[in-house]
């Protein structure tokens, strides 16, 4: 198994985070990735650095004036009064229709800087400091990597994400994400591959993944996550989402009740494996997060780190070329063995 990582994806190191009406330190850290490249060492796989693939695939997933906004966002925040946050944070948040019929919203009408804030910076956990666009680039080739790792022949290949991407829209960030990796590799697979599924296996709903590619026939997308009824990203992961005009029937939602454990997991599993075997996937690329776990702080589940073992299970009795892109997964002390175990589920031997 190849894996790829880069040093620069810990630049970034987000301030802020509103919870519960308060700020507080934020949940993504850079001591996240530190965890799952121990993980890596102790199955001897060392993780190679991806090379600079350029803005081309970033835009064939994002809008150019979203990318634009990312890049910029932190010189034009020094531009603001000397009482400007220590990042840059949105105050104001514009209404969204949410028609599915609509890839994404046009530019933001607003060419003043605090009212664009709003536009492109979804919630309040996604913060842009100094470094925030060179980590999430950097996050980006990751993926890229990888998913090129697959085209050249590999039959698995791992991408240590962080930021991760799987909330981002085409045109807007939400929930830690920036950019969405997933999709980006999930796009760049398909240079070669006629049908790519995404299986998203994260204790929230896949919500940008799903946006970008809900008219798409071409790109199946299946998320099994916590009941968004009262829990993030809250206004998707419905079953009946199942997508839009020629991406009708391209989308499944598999929501769990919160508290779920192994079998709730299992038996979900087997229903989006059975889902992308009817698609005929040439493909897979597997949003993977952690913060299904029992002690993630911001978590709903209830799964051990050796569950992970059976999640991998899965995913190689799919037998298809896979690419793995890391997404969520807040509690530091269990990741590391969270990643064990399911490298030990897809890589039996």
């Amino acid at each position: 198994m190849r894996a790829f990582y880069h040093p620069d994806q810990a630049l970034h190191t987000p301030l802020q985070y509103m919870r519960f009406g308060s700020v507080v330190t934020p949940k993504d850290l850079p001591e996240r990735t530190e965890r799952l490249l121990g993980a890596l060492a102790r199955h001897a796989i060392a993780p190679e650095a991806p090379a600079d693939f350029g803005l081309e695939p970033v835009t064939a997933v994002h809008t150019p004036d979203y990318v634009d906004f990312l890049a910029t966002a932190w010189d034009r925040w020094q531009d603001l009064p000397p009482e400007r946050g220590p990042e840059v944070w949105p105050a104001t948040f514009p209404y969204w229709s949410g028609r599915p019929e609509q890839k994404a919203r046009p530019p933001c009408p607003a060419t003043g800087f605090l009212g664009q804030l709003g536009w492109y910076l979804g919630d309040l956990s996604v913060p842009v400091g100094p470094h925030l666009w060179q980590s999430a680039r950097r996050s980006a080739d990751t993926a890229l990597a990888g998913a090129q790792a697959v085209l050249d022949g590999a039959a698995l290949a791992y991408a240590l994400c962080r930021p991760s991407g799987h909330h981002a829209r085409a045109d807007r960030a939400s929930g830690f994400c920036y950019l969405n990796n997933t999709a980006i590799a999930a796009q760049h697979l398909r240079q070669r591959f006629g049908r790519v599924a995404i299986l998203d296996v994260d204790a929230h709903h896949g919500d940008g993944t799903q946006q970008i590619f809900y008219s798409r026939p071409d790109v199946l997308t299946v998320s099994v996550h916590a009941d968004p009824d009262n829990y993030y990203p809250f206004y998707t992961g419905y079953s009946a989402e199942r997508g839009h005009g020629p991406g009708l029937g391209a989308n499944l939602n598999l929501p769990l009740p919160h508290g779920s454990e192994t079998l709730a997991m299992l038996d979900a599993l087997g229903h989006a494996s059975g889902h992308i075997r009817a698609f005929g996937a040439d493909a897979l690329v597997v949003a993977l997060g952690y913060d299904a776990h029992r002690d993630d702080p911001i978590g709903a589940l209830a799964l051990e780190a050796a569950d992970f073992e059976a999640i991998g299970a899965a995913v190689g009795d799919l037998r298809l070329p896979t690419l793995v892109v890391q997404e969520g997964g807040y509690a530091i002390e269990a990741i590391g063995d969270c990643l064990d175990a399911f490298l030990v589920g897809v890589r039996p031997d």
